[in-house]
């Protein structure tokens, strides 16, 4: 067993919320971070732990602040700790936790803290008064960064990447939100297996409905009324169409008030400072990869090469494999990235994929989501010690992802880590056609609602007959009324100068 000194393990784990109606009154994402650390280092059975911290580092949100790292810091009495910071997207808790195992492990680092936090109800209900808050970017285009706040205190050290996930040819046709792009993912994951409209949104509604049973028995979730598959695929007043064929509950519920804190140390230092080892969880390796930046790029709308490379080399340096997993959480903003998931990991969707019943149900506080899907894992693993757990995070357009497999068993080898690019940067990549006017085929398709809930267009993503990918709209309203009912992948027809499809 690999039990040096050195071996890193995660020794405190919390998750706090609000539900403060009155957003005036309502505290702020930094407020809910440093209690989340608090509540860690009690957790961990020596709060004394914080003051000892060398790293605070913080997941970024939809929030102002330049260097929120520092003012948790400074507010724990972590005087001096080195700061970080990430870019945002869904796999950066997993992408910084990786990292942080790495430096401890190298004895770079002896205790770091990671933590985040978001107040998407908060804001939602200060939009809706009229009411700014100091904490609130000024600016936010989807696909970039909130603005910041300048106050002259960079972070020591950054993870992330500020590339451009768009690709010219979606953003013409006005393409460039996850809910547009994850229901093609998903109408293209029905083609793929060859269902029926209808028996498709059966299964999803089921697979969503498991998620939701799982947040009823999660003490931390958001959602915790039980809730049928027929209700979740049925529209309503309460489960608006958002782009079919997803309702509002099968989408990432962002209006939500959480945080969640990671305490991180090595063996050694935990044995000096008296935490019990049944706090322990070890990591035992982490992966990462991302998919081919641009959808549009990409071999197909249904699969993620990244997502399996990453899962293999993963079972590779751990010597487990899909069968040894007693807890699984899959990152879970749309049902086709836990579909996706699994088919790529080789899991059968008959098991639970989730612990915290996943980002509709037990809350998707964006970026920092999966914090709270490792607190869970960590809780449910001392609870049963000697169970192994899979947690995947997945930022963008189903774009960049982060793998670790946890244990209270040490792991045999030192924690490893593997970074699966080059390997999926020489996968097929389509070539594509910005403006196209002829022939094409229906790949896949996402039905758009207006405000009133009404089926106002599509968006098709369409390949030509050189292989090539471009993309389309349909506007013509007894079409895209017909998308919702019959399947209109592998149907033919004809783009126009302007991008307009017309089915024949």
């Amino acid at each position: 067993m690999a039990t040096d000194d050195r071996t890193p393990i995660i020794v405190g784990v919390a998750q706090v919320e609000q539900r403060e109606d009155d957003p005036a009154a309502s505290r702020e994402p930094l407020d809910l971070m440093v209690e989340a650390v608090e509540k860690a280092g009690a957790d961990c059975g020596n709060p004394q732990i914080l003051q000892q911290a060398d790293s605070v580092r913080v997941i970024r949100g939809i929030w102002g602040y330049g260097n929120p790292a520092r003012q948790v810091a400074e507010r724990i009495g972590a005087i001096g700790a080195e700061t970080g910071l990430t870019s945002l997207g869904g796999n950066y808790v997993q992408a910084m936790t990786n990292r942080s195992f790495l430096d401890i492990q190298s004895g770079e680092r002896e205790i770091v803290i990671v933590t985040g936090g978001e107040c998407g109800r908060t804001q939602a209900r200060a939009r809706k008064a009229g009411l700014e808050l100091a904490w609130n970017p000024l600016t936010r285009e989807p696909g970039a960064s909130p603005t910041t706040v300048d106050d002259g205190d960079a972070p020591e050290m950054f993870l992330g990447s500020s590339k451009v996930t768009r690709h010219e040819a979606e953003m013409k046709r006005g393409i460039q939100l996850p809910i547009q792009f994850y229901p093609m993912f998903e109408t293209a994951l029905r083609h793929a297996n060859g269902e029926s409209v209808d028996g498709h949104l059966k299964r999803v509604s089921e697979l969503w409905a498991g998620f939701n049973k799982v947040a009823v028995d999660n003490p931390n979730a958001w959602i915790r009324k039980p809730i049928s598959a027929d209700y979740i695929r049925t529209p309503s007043l309460a489960n608006r169409p958002i782009s079919y064929p997803y309702t509002k509950l099968m989408n990432s519920n962002n209006s939500v008030d959480q945080g969640a804190a990671l305490i991180l140390t090595s063996i050694g230092k935990a044995r000096s400072l008296g935490i019990p080892k049944d706090r322990w969880v070890y990591p035992h390796a982490g992966t990462e990869a991302w998919d081919h930046l641009y959808v549009s790029e990409r071999d197909n709308l249904h699969s993620s090469p990244a997502i399996r490379l990453a899962s293999r080399k993963l079972f590779e340096l751990t010597g487990f494999g899909v069968d040894d997993l007693d807890t699984v959480d899959l990152y879970s903003c749309f049902p086709a990235a836990v579909q996706v998931s699994a088919n790529e990991i080789g899991l059968t969707q008959d098991r639970a994929l989730t612990v915290t019943g996943g980002l509709t149900f037990a809350g998707g506080p964006l970026n920092n989501y999966v914090m709270h899907s490792v607190a869970r894992t960590v809780d449910l693993m001392r609870d049963k010690p000697g169970s192994i757990g899979l947690v995947t995070a997945n930022g963008g357009l189903l774009t960049k992802h982060a793998l670790c497999i946890y244990s209270t068993t040490p792991p045999e080898k030192p924690f490893a880590w593997a970074n699966l690019q080059a390997e999926v940067d020489a996968m097929p990549r389509r070539d594509v056609a910005v403006d196209h006017d002829g022939s094409a085929t229906v790949e896949s398709y996402v039905v758009m609602y207006d405000a009133a809930g009404s089926p106002e267009k599509a968006h098709a993503a369409c390949l030509l007959d050189d292989g090539r990918r471009t993309w389309a709209n349909v506007t013509d309203l007894d079409t895209v009324g017909a998308m919702m009912r019959e399947e209109f992948c592998g149907r033919s027809g004809t783009i126009d100068g302007d991008g307009g499809l017309t089915i024949n």
